[in-house]
């Protein structure tokens, strides 16, 4: 349930936004794909984006699907998102360094891992001093 006092809901609490965020997504790869001359994956794309949409907009009373759909999102399900999104960064950060010294041990460069490890480091880096500046 929304805290908002001035009758408006908040659009990223709506039951809709990942539904219409995923066909947008999905019409985004489709135009892509058509660009690179590869229609058929961007149908494909289209198709996957489409069906998670409708499941996460049909999966009706269960709590996990309310939660990430955000109409059914409390304090204790805000909490799992901040842990959730936290276990992903980890795992990005270990599948980035991973790939990098493959890459490396390979002959190569590092690229484009060099640059999505420095874009992470730095974003850790602004969110602790953002969020050591607010606190």
């Amino acid at each position: 349930m929304s805290t908002r006092t001035d009758g408006r809901r908040d659009v990223m609490h709506s039951k809709w936004t990942i539904p219409i965020f995923s066909v947008a997504a999905g019409l985004v790869m489709l135009a892509a794909n058509a660009v690179g001359h590869q229609l058929v994956w961007g149908f494909w794309s289209l198709g996957i984006m489409s069906a998670f949409g409708l499941a996460v907009l049909l999966g009706g009373r269960s709590e996990t699907v309310r939660g990430l759909r955000g109409d059914g999102r409390d304090e204790r399900f805000a909490a799992l998102d901040l842990r959730a999104t936290a276990y992903t960064g980890l795992a990005l950060i270990v599948a980035i360094l991973v790939a990098f010294i493959v890459a490396v041990a390979r002959g190569g460069s590092g690229e484009p891992y060099d640059w999505l490890g420095a874009i992470g480091g730095l974003a850790y880096i602004a969110s602790v001093v953002v969020l050591r500046v607010r606190s």
